[in-house]
């Protein structure tokens, strides 16, 4: 799903999340990783508009649905929501790669 290639700013919008200062996401390809300021990112999988956490994440997905010029996604463990946010890209591409 190459539309979501880049680097994306995350903000809450609703449910059981902190404010979201400073989270981003980094998206290459199959791959990502959702991270805070400089500290390492958590690594997910993307699958279709889904993006999977792995490790002791497992359970974790967030479902992303295109609202341009972003997108919405919900927070999901289990199957259950329990947040919802929006992705904006920061237009600056990619700053590295991700770690697989």
């Amino acid at each position: 799903m190459g539309e979501l290639d880049g680097l994306w700013d995350v903000e809450r919008v609703s449910g059981f999340l902190p404010p979201l200062l400073g989270v981003r996401k980094r998206i290459r390809g199959p791959h990502g990783a959702t991270s805070v300021g400089r500290f390492p990112g958590v690594p997910f999988d993307v699958v279709g508009a889904e993006l999977r956490y792995r490790g002791v994440l497992t359970g974790f997905v967030d479902v992303l649905t295109s609202e341009p010029p972003g997108w919405s996604g919900r927070a999901l463990f289990r199957g259950r929501e329990y947040a919802r946010f929006r992705l904006t890209s920061t237009g600056r591409g990619f700053l590295s790669a991700t770690r697989d």
